[in-house]
């Protein structure tokens, strides 16, 4: 059993849609239940389901829509975040930071979720990240040289080289 602490206008989107988050729950030999104001409970037969489960509720409860959170079933995507309260502590500089992250009219997020193939959120005080592994480290390259005062230009420089080394590797 599993418990998750879930922000409360984010509950809201979960019971709005708890028969489609059920029904992803038990492909996945899993139930999950609301209790409390902010609070959801999971259960399943064995520790992978829940683990599993567990991910896709923690990426929900972070911003993703119930579509992103579906491809954590696949074997080779993962769920990352960076929390931003652990890095600023003012939260006039962390809200200047994740604009910096979303950039004029959504740009910056675009560019980096095109580049990499990752989906972002950036909710609360949270950047999220669902894609593969490789991906996922490329956007963070890219986001923690924002997080770190750089302009867009040095990041999405560090962003594509890495992105370059990557596909190079394979």
């Amino acid at each position: 059993m599993e418990e998750l602490l879930i922000p409360e206008r984010r509950m809201e989107y979960i019971r709005a849609n708890k028969a489609a988050l059920e029904h992803m729950a038990m492909a996945c030999k899993c139930n999950i239940s609301t209790e409390g104001k902010n609070s959801v409970v999971i259960t399943g037969e064995d520790a992978y389901w829940e683990f599993l489960v567990k991910n896709m509720m923690t990426a929900i409860g972070r911003g993703f829509a119930i579509g992103d959170a579906l491809l954590l079933r696949k074997d080779d995507y993962y769920f990352s975040y960076i929390d931003l309260k652990h890095i600023f502590g003012s939260e006039k500089r962390l809200l200047q930071v994740k604009a910096r992250v979303i950039g004029k009219e959504g740009k910056a997020k675009r560019y980096i979720e095109g580049l990499t193939s990752v989906k972002m959120s950036i909710y609360g005080h949270t950047i999220g990240f669902i894609g593969r592994i490789n991906e996922i480290e490329e956007a963070e390259t890219a986001v923690h040289t924002l997080i770190g005062g750089s302009t867009h230009r040095l990041a999405y420089g560090r962003m594509e080289a890495r992105h370059r080394r990557n596909r190079d590797a394979v």
